[in-house]
């Protein structure tokens, strides 16, 4: 029998639960306060909030369905030829790209584009930009997911003599079935959302989403009652829509995987071909923007650039990533233990909105709850002050729900192979930890360092709460391209995505000996 009785671990679960929700809260509560007219709710009938909500479903929805698209077939190549050349540096190229930081990305963008003389402006480059982000990891899900098919499955279907529909209709289809509504959704949710991307690559006011134009209504205008209306629309569009997706689609998302793969068909002939062909066309297309950062640097010209401007922002940049790590892992973790017990005792209702709470800030929109927050803390402390500290928490309330989707599945794996056991032995505290501790320990580590990166190349917040005493080496290149100082951009892009790509190897390496 469960114990119903709240134990110091599960109480600290709620109060963690709490602090992150009362950071929206506190945060909307600013901007109504500020502005006690309320939402405009005459721009529900305005012709050009009705064109903003469409292109930021478009270019959503598309994103998310070439991203899903895309990323299948290779994730069956990796799946059926293993031993390809470069199979490891890929999957670990695969997360890099999913948590390179934007203005990185944006910046290899651009360069490339002179280079070719492309024009990345608009649908188009939101498109390639959301999608370079977003293939690689759906290519891990799919890739996870597959992974997980027992042997036994292909060798009965050899015995059966299944054809090759059928073994996708029987096999792998139901794989990946719960999983392809679930990142579907998690796609479209972190694109309606984006940012950055669409900032720098929108062109115009015709590529125009929720969140800019919330930017805009808050940066130029300051009108509080516009901003509130789209940040509601927003949040009801996204989290409705992530709400759903988390009750009827699962994810294992970039767990340890536990299944074998002793038996897998191989493919031959032309099939075997155009897999490989799909997988060295997807190495080729995810290297681009990083070669064009290192031919910037290569025909660049340095003459106003000291390298010593770069170290201060690279520690900073640094400091701040392992402090919003370090508390985002131990908040995500804590307040993932009452929604364990719910798991545990079937209380899947509860559970699924607690889930929900806790990683709201997915749809939040960060412009406003960065800008609510600062309305709301401008007469109560010193922003100039204790600005930098605010960067820090607010950091942390952004990668806590990737936190608390990589640790969950691993969790519930323990619960359900040694929760009834430790019960019975009465395991809590210190005692439940040092048998927990080994079992989650590779995801912990993995889930650190990508909370770490995450943190690392944040800029929105920063633009709101950040200084120039305490500049980030994300807003540093943010200064560079935006005065066309493309060489020193490249420069500090490259700086900060071989930081990056430092952690990730670490982890990679600590994840596999842990394992």
């Amino acid at each position: 029998m469960l114990q119903h009785a709240n134990t110091p671990m599960k109480i600290i679960g709620w109060v963690s639960l709490c602090l992150i929700v009362l950071v929206t809260v506190f945060a909307f509560q600013g901007l109504i306060g500020f502005s006690e007219s309320g939402p405009d709710w005459a721009l529900l009938s305005d012709h050009y909030f009705h064109s903003i909500l469409v292109f930021s479903l478009k270019q959503a929805l598309l994103s998310a369905l070439l991203s899903v698209a895309l990323a299948w077939p290779i994730a069956r190549a990796l799946y059926y030829l293993p031993h390809v050349p470069g199979f490891r540096s890929f999957l670990s190229l695969c997360l890099l790209c999913f948590v390179m930081p934007t203005l990185v990305l944006i910046t290899g963008l651009v360069v490339m584009g002179r280079q070719f003389e492309w024009s990345l402006y608009g649908l188009n480059g939101i498109l390639l930009a959301h999608i370079y982000l977003n293939m690689p990891f759906a290519i891990r899900v799919f890739y996870q997911q597959l992974k997980g098919i027992p042997d036994s499955s292909w060798k009965l279907s050899v015995q059966l003599k299944l054809s090759r529909w059928q073994r996708l209709r029987i096999i792998e289809w139901p794989s990946i079935r719960g999983t392809s509504l679930m990142l579907f959704g998690f796609i479209f949710v972190l694109c309606f959302n984006s940012f950055a991307i669409v900032l720098a690559l929108g062109g115009g006011p015709q590529s125009t989403t929720l969140e800019v134009a919330i930017y805009q209504a808050l940066k130029y205008d300051f009108n509080i009652p516009e901003a509130l209306m789209l940040a509601w629309v927003q949040l009801l569009i996204a989290g409705g829509l992530f709400l759903v997706v988390s009750r009827f689609g699962s994810a294992n998302w970039l767990s340890v995987d536990t299944a074998s793969d002793e038996w897998t068909p191989r493919p031959q002939g032309w099939r075997q071909g155009l897999m490989k062909s799909s997988y060295y066309l997807a190495w080729l297309v995810l290297l681009l923007p990083i070669q064009a950062l290192l031919l910037g640097l290569i025909q660049g010209d340095f003459s106003r650039l000291a390298l010593t401007s770069l170290f201060k922002p690279t520690l900073i940049t640094i400091s701040l990533g392992f402090f919003s790590a370090l508390i985002g892992m131990a908040l995500a973790y804590t307040m993932l233990n009452p929604i364990r017990q719910m798991n545990a005792l079937g209380q899947s209702r509860r559970r699924i909105v607690f889930e929900w709470l806790a990683t709201h800030a997915l749809v939040a929109p960060a412009m406003v709850v960065s800008v609510g927050l600062f309305i709301f803390l401008l007469q109560r402390i010193d922003i100039d002050r204790w600005g930098i500290v605010f960067v820090a928490l607010l950091n942390t309330s952004v990668v806590v729900p990737f936190a608390v989707q990589k640790l969950k599945p691993r969790l519930y794996q323990f619960d359900a192979q040694y929760g009834e056991l430790s019960r019975s032995l009465k395991l809590q505290g210190w005692a439940l930890w040092k048998i927990e501790w080994p079992f989650i320990k590779p995801v912990f580590l993995s889930t650190f360092a990508l909370v770490l990166v995450l943190a690392m190349g944040d800029v929105a917040i920063f633009s709101i709460f950040g200084s120039k005493e305490w500049t980030t080496l994300p807003w540093l290149i943010y200064e560079y391209a935006g005065t066309y100082r493309m060489a020193e951009a490249s420069m500090a892009s490259m700086l900060l995505l071989a930081l990056c790509a430092l952690i990730l190897w670490l982890f990679e390496k600590a994840q596999t000996s842990n394992a």
